[in-house]
């Protein structure tokens, strides 16, 4: 399993908030603009507590057992592959979605004089936060979730994700 880029990441949020900029005043253009909810930086920073709170888990459990700890309760591997899979596919939408949030929240930066669309721009600018916290939340639990580095029999370092 590959580990996640971060390069990756900033490449696609960078690609979805030049397209949503360019979108958003397109569609301004033509008198309208779709809005920001405000429910897009909650759901965002839903899915990074969830991620958090699983590697905090699997983090705790892999610590007891490694410390022998009685009735500590192991970690599947498939389990923490899942983990691991949920977490990157969650950092690569959120690049997405956070970009397009982004890009239309520098649009509304312009036009912070209007309430309605200065509300607007706080929401995208809570969504981009929320995002980058998703992002972080999905290092981190691949990092937790990480096999440590073994020696093979020919001398070579072999890693799994």
């Amino acid at each position: 399993m590959r580990q996640l880029r971060l390069g990756l990441l900033a490449g696609i949020f960078a690609g979805a908030g030049v397209l949503s900029w360019g979108g958003s005043r397109l569609w301004d253009s033509l008198g309208t603009l779709p809005s920001v909810p405000l429910a897009a930086p909650i759901v965002l920073a839903a899915i990074a507590a969830v991620l958090l709170a699983t590697a905090l888990s699997i983090r705790a459990r892999l610590r007891a057992q490694r410390e022998r700890r009685p009735g500590a309760k192991g970690v599947e591997p498939l389990m923490a592959a899942r983990a691991v899979v949920f977490g990157q596919a969650s950092a690569l939408v959120t690049a997405l979605v956070a970009g397009m949030y982004g890009g239309t929240g520098v649009f509304l930066l312009s036009y912070l004089d209007v309430p309605p669309r200065r509300d607007q721009a706080i929401y995208a600018g809570f969504a981009v936060l929320a995002g980058a916290a998703v992002v972080a939340a999905a290092f981190f639990l691949e990092r937790v979730c990480k096999l440590p580095e073994d020696k093979d029999d020919h001398g070579n370092t072999a890693t799994v994700a």
